[in-house]
């Protein structure tokens, strides 16, 4: 689509595979990023015929991502091949009568330019995934917040309009068109020493009783300008003069649970009665039905867990229920399926069939190819396959043929074990559920996951091609084009994708795969081209980003030597003197371990001075340069030795790149001045 243009959703509808009417769309919003690190919040804003929210609660974003009606559902974001994409799942069914428009926007942080940021995009899928349509932005400059479209009512049809309107002003200068009143999320950033979680506690205590779920930057929605000239355009009114409560644009700061009460066992041989037992887990088949049954169970009793699981399968928010040992006819020999997932919604039913593996063992093809054709007959939405390993995208776990002459489509979506345990601890940890029964049993959950007999512990084997690539780097007869040195490369992209959950579902925050791919590369190309290097040097590199981390995190696996390296930038002071900068930086890592190495990064050719922090302790001066260089930044990692085996055991490589990135984050990331960091 261009800039301006409009589109009957049902048109859209009426071409594709699935046919009929759309009630329900996935608006994808995604982005790339030449650094590897830009990122973009994304909101919704339901309005009025009056081009205003009712009040705040029609404001969706990061910190009030779902509707109680179901008909907005903030999904979240993910890495993909070319950048990262945000999700939001719109039921058109549930939108009330009194909303005219959803208007869909991102803005960027302390308002930096979208500019910075390549590929942005916007598309439209229907439940069975199929794109619709597509919507490119390629004039982004200085703007920091956009508005990349909206869908409307019209005449009783619902149909999309491609905006692409950017605002320099940011968030906080258009959304008051709208009836939103919100603070400058720059400012409230920079404030020194100021207490979010205390100024977002006391706004809502002096606006009234009514407690205001919304702390964080708000969405935008399109001006005069951005609408086009047409009988079917809104203008967007000015805001009333008394405004509802002002929005804060900081994240909301949450508090982890407290710690746990001392317990009444007389010794540590009494073990805690637990609602879902592992000891007893002997077999494969037992570990896999155990854990299906229970997951299964829980998703369809904790309605805020089974809708984040499902919902990025195009599941609609409703009642849901779970069913397993499920019996269905295929040919001479029925199929059953591990599990049957179902939600209700306005008399509708969606419906999807689950194959799940345990204890690393892979899926089979013709197992899910079964399930394929079942749904495909009968009607039913998706099929998800459960597993330890974790999906890619360009790379699919099991290949499955689609018959193109069935009008039904079937979503065939991949869940990991790390991603559903990561899904349990953001909702028990930092995000919150409905009432203590369902925390209690996420937790319940959440223990059997972790259990060493529950083999639900998430990607844990490099795969085959691991020892022969090994022992190809020690011989040097590994050759550029060996189809194994690619194999251990999707391994090592799996396992960065599963230490980005484990970190994330730790911390609370997004933490991604920092995507440094050029616009339009395809998938193949890119990892054939990292198997050509793991070829040539013996080293296998990645980067991650934690949110509001003063750097990333570079992570490097020197086969040849059997070390890991993990390592952060973080750029110098804008003001003050170098010999301060390098004395207050060894103050701040006094608790960090001694083994760290430091390097000054200059804008010479030549290397800044190094040293590890025992000996840089008492002599900080010792890391400026001698030929007076400008200093850019400083460099600090930490080295250890790294597992051989390509299992998860204690002497594994895995196991030892989580102990790795772990011990780095706590030992040295946790000391440093983030908000400074930031500001420079």
């Amino acid at each position: 689509m261009v800039k301006g243009a409009n589109v009957g959703l049902s048109a859209l509808s009426e071409s594709s595979e699935n046919g009929g009417s759309v009630d329900a769309v996935t608006v994808i919003l995604g982005w790339s990023s030449p650094s590897g690190d830009g990122d973009a919040d994304v909101s919704v804003l339901l309005l009025t015929g009056e081009g205003k929210v009712r009040d705040n609660a029609d404001f969706f974003f990061y910190n009030n991502p779902t509707a109680a009606d179901g008909s907005v559902q903030l999904l979240g974001q993910s890495p993909t091949e070319v950048g990262t994409e945000d999700r939001i799942q719109l039921d058109l069914t549930a939108v009330p009568d009194g909303i005219e428009r959803l208007v869909i926007a991102a803005s960027r942080h302390q308002r930096a330019p979208f500019g910075q940021l390549d590929n942005l995009r916007l598309e439209l899928a229907d439940p069975g995934g199929e794109r619709l349509l597509g919507f490119s932005i390629t004039d982004a400059e200085s703007e920091s917040g956009f508005v990349f479209g909206e869908i409307y009512r019209r005449n009783q049809e619902w149909k999309f309009r491609a905006i692409g309107q950017g605002y320099d002003t940011g968030l906080a200068g258009l959304a008051t068109d709208f009836g939103i009143e919100i603070e400058d999320d720059a400012a409230t950033e920079e404030a020194p020493g100021h207490d979010l979680a205390a100024d977002t506690d006391a706004g809502a205590e002096a606006a009234g009783a009514q407690a205001d779920p919304m702390t964080g930057p708000p969405g935008t929605a399109p001006g005069a300008e951005a609408a086009p000239a047409s009988a079917e355009a809104t203008e967007a009114t000015p805001a009333a003069a008394a405004a509802p409560k002002r929005l804060r644009t900081a994240r909301k700061k949450v508090t982890l649970p407290k710690a746990a009460k001392p317990s009444l066992a007389e010794n540590d041989a009494w073990h805690t009665a637990r609602l879902f037992p592992a000891t007893a887990l002997n077999r494969d088949r037992e570990r896999e039905v155990r854990a299906t049954s229970v997951l299964l169970s829980v998703m369809a009793q904790v309605p805020e867990f089974g809708r984040r699981l499902t919902a990025a399968f195009g599941a609609p928010a409703g009642r849901m229920e779970t069913f397993t040992e499920v019996s269905l006819p295929h040919g001479e020999t029925p199929k059953r399926p591990d599990g049957v997932i179902r939600v209700e919604r306005a008399g509708r039913l969606w419906t999807a069939l689950v194959e799940s593996k345990t204890n690393g063992n892979p899926l089979k093809a013709e197992q899910v190819q079964d399930y394929m054709d079942i749904a495909a007959r009968r009607g039913y939405e998706a099929v998800i396959t459960l597993s330890n390993d974790v999906a890619l995208d360009g790379s699919p776990l099991v290949p499955v043929k689609i018959d193109g002459r069935r009008k039904h489509k079937v979503l065939l979506g991949h869940l990991s074990w790390a991603e559903v345990a990561y899904q349990a601890k953001m909702l028990i940890r930092h995000e919150g559920v409905g009432n203590p029964a369902h925390a209690w049993l996420l937790q319940e959950l959440l223990h059997y996951l972790q259990h060493d007999n529950s083999g639900c512990h998430g990607f844990q084997n490099m795969g085959p091609a691991w020892v022969p690539v090994r022992k190809g780097i020690d011989d040097e007869t590994l050759a550029a084009g060996d189809e194994r040195a690619t194999q251990v490369v999707e391994s090592w992209e799996r396992l960065i994708r599963q230490v980005c959950l484990q970190l994330g579902g730790e911390l609370g925050v997004k933490v991604l795969p920092v995507q440094r791919t050029g616009r339009g590369e395809d998938a193949r190309v890119r990892r054939t081209a990292l198997a050509d290097r793991l070829c040539a040097d013996g080293r296998l590199d990645a980067e991650i980003r934690i949110e509001d981390a003063p750097g990333t995190i570079a992570i490097a696996a020197d086969l040849r030597v059997g070390k890991l390296r993990t390592s952060t930038e973080i750029p110098a002071p804008e003001q003050g003197y170098p010999l301060s900068w390098v004395k207050r930086l060894v103050r701040q890592l006094a608790e960090a371990p001694a083994d760290l190495h430091i390097e000054t990064l200059t804008d010479g050719a030549a290397a800044g001075p190094r040293g590890t922090l025992e000996k840089l302790r008492p002599e900080p001066g010792d890391l400026l340069p001698k030929d007076s260089a400008r200093i850019t930044g400083f460099r600090l990692s930490l080295s250890k030795s790294m597992g051989s085996t390509r299992g998860n055991a204690e002497s594994g490589f895995i196991r030892s790149v989580d102990a790795a990135v772990e011990r780095f984050r706590t030992g040295v990331l946790v000391h440093l001045d983030q908000r400074a960091a930031r500001r420079a």
